[in-house]
């Protein structure tokens, strides 16, 4: 067992030369030329294939990429492979399907220390279906001694590559997931403190359970994006034409009073700390001038679209105190430059406190702060590569794709 983690990895089992099934979380943005726009999860990959290859492991991949609806060569893994097979330095052979013959006889005729990726699971509906026959089939074809789960950003899931193929072949963890679950699980029940969890994105409803969370375990929360106009007009302010859930007041009362039974009522709103400030536009337009204004001035046709400059550094200073940072969901409209400016502020604070632990979840977020670091993640303590898999994991759920792994000896 490996100090802190529950469930058997790849370095509980004896490896030496068995052919070994990987289930990795390849599905990477695609730009409109059919090439990766982002290739985090297949970096974030390597040190478990690495660690395989070195002995002597035939290495069978599967992942799902996109939502396709039957076979569709728009969103085959074949890019993928290529992309794989540059960063690993060495040939991806690639199968034209995840079952079957083809995918049999791909595995087969590889050789020892080599990497073999199969196609898209997604083209069946049997994966997201769960469905044992399918994983059987997976199975059958990859002729695995081992599955290793190493797909984070897919183990909230009960799908056939996550769950029911773990009842056909022995199950283990793979570096990535480890180290997912270590550093996510850590953070939320052992934090070095102060403990700062900045939250944005568009809905309150997708995080609910993450904030009443938060509630009990972080020292400050900072609200931004979409988020903060719900919690803004639960207070009173008029939003106008922003995004806002009017539907939430049970959930925000229910969230207010235990942060007031723990920090007082007195003390609530530095507790939970919204803007004072927001940058306004009459749209989400790349024209629309960047305005900002206190959150009491909103007027009529206007939308927050980002936090103001006053509440940026509000909350710079609540970040410069901490000790532990998670950050999830942009804090504005940030495909739009003019209202990235609370997000780019955030990771530049983030990024010049070495001695801060920042952990950054989310797909939007992690895409934000990739395009945004130079350094491509580095930057940052830990960027993880789960959205809602992460959440889950903050929100205290069971996730089933790490729930059917073995379990680690006692």
């Amino acid at each position: 067992m490996t100090a802190g983690f529950f469930k058997r990895t790849i370095r509980d089992v004896p490896l030496e030369g068995a052919t070994v099934l990987v289930r990795a979380d390849y599905n990477v943005p695609m730009k409109k030329d059919g090439t990766i726009d982002d290739d985090l999860r297949i970096r974030a990959s390597l040190p478990t294939l690495t660690y395989l290859l070195s002995r002597r492991c035939k290495v069978v991949v599967i992942s799902h990429l996109g939502r396709p609806e039957g076979r569709d060569a728009s969103q085959s893994l074949a890019p993928v492979a290529e992309r794989l097979g540059e960063l690993i330095g060495a040939p991806v052979a690639y199968a034209e399907d995840c079952i079957g013959d083809v995918a049999y006889q791909a595995v087969k005729q590889a050789r020892p220390g080599s990497i073999i990726m199969l196609e898209n699971l997604r083209f069946y509906p049997e994966e997201e279906a769960n469905d044992p026959g399918f994983a059987e089939k997976i199975a059958k074809a990859s002729q695995a001694r081992y599955f290793v789960q190493d797909g984070f950003g897919v183990v909230h899931r009960a799908h056939a590559s996550t769950d029911a193929i773990t009842h056909f072949i022995p199950s283990v963890a793979g570096l990535l997931l480890e180290k997912e679950v270590k550093t996510i699980s850590a953070a939320m029940e052992r934090p070095e403190r102060p403990l700062v969890a900045v939250l944005g994105g568009a809905k309150v409803s997708d995080k609910i359970q993450v904030i009443e969370q938060f509630v009990g375990v972080a020292d400050t929360i900072v609200i931004g994006g979409a988020m903060a106009n719900t919690l803004l007009a639960y207070k009173g302010f008029n939003m106008a034409s922003s995004l806002v859930e009017h539907d939430q007041q049970e959930v925000l009362d229910r969230i207010y009073k235990a942060a007031a039974k723990k920090v007082g009522a007195d003390n609530v709103d530095s507790f939970i700390l919204l803007p004072t400030d927001v940058a306004v536009a009459q749209s989400t337009d790349q024209a629309e001038p960047r305005t900002a204004v206190a959150v009491s001035d909103i007027s009529e046709g206007m939308m927050a679209l980002d936090i103001g400059d006053d509440s940026i550094e509000s909350m710079v200073k609540v970040i410069q105190a901490a000790k532990t940072v998670i950050w999830n969901g942009p804090l504005g409209y940030s495909e739009v430059p003019a209202f990235a400016h609370g997000s780019a502020r955030l990771a530049l604070a983030l990024a010049t406190q070495p001695g801060t632990l920042s952990i950054v979840g989310g797909g939007d977020t992690a895409d934000f702060v990739l395009k945004w670091d130079v350094a491509e993640g580095a930057s940052f303590g830990h960027v993880s590569t789960g959205g809602g898999a992460g959440l889950d994991l903050m929100a205290g759920k069971k996730l089933p794709g790490v729930e059917s792994l073995l379990d680690a000896a006692k």
